[in-house]
């Protein structure tokens, strides 16, 4: 069984690499050799912890832009390259905030399995303005590099954004599924902030394809929210002083598991 075959069914745990601030970006601390070592120690933390899957983003590039510049993009590839050759399950690339060409462009360059589109069929306003869908750049996009392997997962009506049109959560669902996202994500109102159950439950009901909690998820709720969520994304409740605990991630994986 391949790994999306898994994820549909169920209890499909997606670990966070967040990276400290890349080059070109405000916060960037110029200690490379540091980023690297983080992300690879966190990265075996979530593998050696028995997530599913690893996904990695410049998390710390705040604040963000729509797309990201050559510097990041070089520099999140670099480390994601690096982060790859170190492990042995799924890789996905967030290229927050919404740059697929970045995100797939990476994936396909490091043989990754995934990407995450935060704007995919939502036009939305955010701290950096408007931003409009993606949907079809980004499958053009995906063809042209030969990626169609590489799935898309599609946030709908993401964190850190208000609509510019009403919609309701299962219509952004149903929209995104129908312009080719492979799975959608469902989040809270920030990072780490709980998904609504009420908000996984009423996508979970209107699509076939796989439901992934976005933001929130930890050990006090996981089992009540994989009884209608396909997969999570997990990191802030991983953390101890910023960095992955493999003792939280095992806990985490015994409650799933139980």
């Amino acid at each position: 069984m391949n790994w999306f075959e898994e994820l549909k069914n169920g209890n499909f745990v997606i670990g966070m690499v967040h990276l400290d601030a890349l080059p070109g970006t405000a916060n960037f601390q110029n200690n490379m050799p540091e980023i690297y070592k983080k992300g690879i120690e966190d990265a075996l933390a979530l593998q050696n912890g028995g997530v599913n899957a690893i996904m990695i983003e410049n998390f710390a590039d705040m604040p963000y832009s729509e797309t990201l510049d050559l510097s990041q993009s070089v520099a999140l590839s670099a480390v994601s390259a690096v982060i790859k050759s170190k492990t042995k399950i799924p890789i996905g690339i967030d290229a927050a905030f919404n740059d697929y060409k970045s995100a797939l462009s990476i994936a396909k360059a490091i043989d990754a399995d995934f990407v995450r589109i935060p704007v995919f069929v939502d036009t939305v306003d955010s701290f950096i303005g408007i931003i409009k869908p993606v949907c079809d750049k980004a499958l053009k996009y995906r063809k042209m590099l030969n990626a169609e392997n590489i799935k898309i997962f599609a946030d709908i009506q993401v964190k850190y954004t208000s609509r510019i049109t009403e919609q309701s959560i299962e219509g952004s669902a149903n929209m995104a599924i129908s312009c080719g996202a492979d799975a959608v994500i469902v989040t809270g109102s920030h990072t780490g902030g709980e998904t609504p159950l009420e908000s996984i439950k009423r996508v979970r009901n209107a699509i076939k394809s796989p439901v992934i909690i976005g933001s929130g998820f930890n050990n006090q709720n996981a089992k009540e929210q994989f009884k209608y969520a396909h997969g999570a994304i997990v990191g802030t409740s991983l953390k101890t002083e910023n960095k992955i605990d493999l003792e939280k991630v095992n806990e985490l994986m015994k409650i799933i598991k139980k």
